[in-house]
This record gives structure tokens, C-alpha cells and sequence, in this order.
């Protein structure tokens, strides 16, 4: 495969830059040569996206690039040592160069101390999901709930909060009220809807008995769920399937981000469909395996 190498408008800046941090800034050889190969790792990435000069970069090529170093191992102090040396480089584009400004300046350090959530393979998630014994009631709920959880990307406390107006069974989509109060609208799919609507009918009622509730997936006394029922219920049937390991509810909302963006769906889709104001939080979900990353430039890059 042809290795894929900036174009000469990018090596010319590059090269400019290199001897203004060098003259002008007095910089050691050991930092000459760090800015040189961080910059030039953004470089390559973003003339494989057909990128040839400043005015084209956009935040979302920079979140990509990071995202990418990240699933490649390295560590979220090592990113951000790169993502400095690029703001360095196009603060010197803005001040020497004419740029209007600074693609940087709308993107975030990676956060450092958080690891990444389980991220379960397709297989995995339908292991799980066929674990419910849905002869009865409980097991109804527990396959809607789970379904539902997947199918939209929730977060555990959003899902057990679902109340039933909340749901158009005619369109298929959900009413999500997120943190902040922020409220989503996300499609759910003809799948976990049809699972929906039969606990909706077959189960919900037996469950609440003489109660009244508004929540989708009642407990006692018509109050929802709580979110550690939930972890119970996930973990128990993670275990059946033979999952090793705590598989907790995020686990499904990461596995959701990850599954869409395997499948070729981009980061601001994403990032609504998951209710982050802050693109820069959609982030951790781009922790792609890096076999599918070449499986895909294989398949779309002309030079592979």
C-alpha cells in the first residue's frame, strides 16, 4: 500500500513553522523533533481526507485524529501532548499566514483518568438479549428494557424513567430527557419496538396488578426502576450468556456509539443521537478497533 504523504502547499507550512519554532522560538532539537512528527501525523490523516490546505480543517478532522491515535493506544497525556503541538502550528497559520483562526480553539484536551467502557461485539449484545425468558411477564420487561436500552443508546437513568407518552409506537421513536434536562428525540427501531409493545400488552399490566403508573417499566408502588435493579438485571444476563466481567448498563450505550460509527455513521449524528452538547464528549466513542479501521480504508481508499 502506497503511503500517503501531505501535500507540498502543507509541507511548505510545515516547514515554515519548523523554522519560526526553531529561530524565533528558540526550541530545543528534542522539541524540534516532536512538533515535527506530531504535526505531520495530523498532516497524513488529514490529506487522506482530501484536505490540501488550513482554510479546509474543520474541529470534527481534528476529534477524528485524535479519536484514532486513541484507539491505537495511546494515552489520553500522550494525545494531548499532540493535540498542544498543533495548536502551536495553527496559532502560527493565524499569526503569520492569514488563517481567520484556529481550528483548535473548538476542541478539548482528551480527558485524562477515565477509561473507556465495555464495548460488546454485535453477537454479544444479541446473546444478551435473548436471555430473558419471555414465557413470563418479568422476563417481558426485562427483553423490552433491554431492547429499548440498545436500540437508542441510553443512558441507565433514561431508560428506567421512560414514561409511556413518551413513546410514538406509530413512528417509532423515543423521547429521551437527558442531563440538563435536554430532551432528544431518538428512532428506536422496528425491533425493539415490536419487543415494546408486546410487554406494553402482555406484560406491563401484570406486573403493576391493581397499581397505576406512568413509567414505562414500573416497580413497586408504580415508581420506575432504579438504576442499580437495572445493573442487577443486565449483569445477571451477561453472565448467562457467558460474558466475563461486570457488564454494566453504559456498556450497551457505548457498544450503541461504537456499533454506528463501525457501520459508518458520522460523529455529529452520533453525538445527537447520544444527547452530548459538547461534541468533544462524543469523543470516547470513537474507540474504534483498529483491524476495522483498515478493513474500511481498504475497502474506500483508492491507493490501498
Amino acid at each position: 500500500m502506497e503511503e500517503i504523504l501531505p501535500s507540498e502547499n502543507w509541507t511548505m507550512l510545515l516547514d515554515d513553522f519548523m523554522a519560526h519554532m526553531s529561530v524565533e522560538r528558540g526550541a530545543s532539537v528534542h522539541t524540534l523533533d516532536g512538533y515535527s512528527r506530531d504535526v505531520m501525523s495530523f498532516l497524513v490523516s488529514i490529506t487522506s481526507r482530501g484536505v490540501d490546505g488550513p482554510e479546509g480543517v474543520k474541529p470534527v478532522h481534528i476529534l477524528e485524529w485524535l479519536s484514532r491515535l486513541r484507539s491505537e493506544g495511546i494515552s489520553a497525556s500522550s494525545a494531548t501532548r499532540k493535540l498542544s503541538a498543533l495548536r502551536s502550528f495553527f496559532r502560527f497559520l493565524v499569526a503569520e499566514h492569514g488563517l481567520e483562526s484556529s481550528p483548535t480553539s473548538l476542541v478539548n484536551n482528551p480527558r485524562t483518568g477515565r477509561s473507556l467502557p465495555v464495548v460488546l461485539s454485535v453477537e454479544q449484545i444479541e446473546a444478551i438479549l435473548e436471555q430473558p425468558d419471555t414465557s413470563t411477564p418479568m422476563g417481558l420487561r426485562d427483553r423490552a428494557l433491554l431492547e429499548i436500552t440498545y436500540a437508542c443508546g441510553l443512558r441507565a437513568s433514561e431508560a428506567v424513567s421512560l414514561v409511556i407518552h413518551s413513546i410514538d409506537w406509530k413512528l417509532q421513536y423515543v423521547r429521551v430527557t437527558g442531563k440538563g434536562n435536554r430532551e432528544r428525540i431518538v428512532p428506536a427501531g422496528a425491533v425493539a419496538m415490536e419487543w415494546l409493545e408486546t410487554f406494553f400488552e402482555k406484560g406491563r399490566s401484570s406486573l403493576l396488578k391493581k397499581s397505576a403508573s406512568s413509567y414505562l417499566f414500573p416497580a413497586r408502588a408504580g415508581k420506575h426502576m432504579s438504576r442499580q435493579r437495572f445493573w442487577q438485571i443486565l449483569r445477571k444476563y451477561a453472565a448467562a450468556a457467558g460474558i466475563d466481567g461486570p457488564v454494566y448498563p453504559h456498556a450497551l450505550r457505548h457498544s450503541f456509539a461504537t456499533h454506528l460509527l463501525e457501520g459508518g455513521a458520522d460523529l455529529r449524528t452520533v453525538q445527537m443521537l447520544l444527547g452530548h452538547s459538547d461534541i468533544t464528549t462524543t469523543q470516547i466513542y470513537t474507540h474504534l478497533d483498529i483491524g476495522h479501521l483498515r478493513t474500511i480504508h481498504r475497502k474506500f481508499h483508492p491507493r490501498s
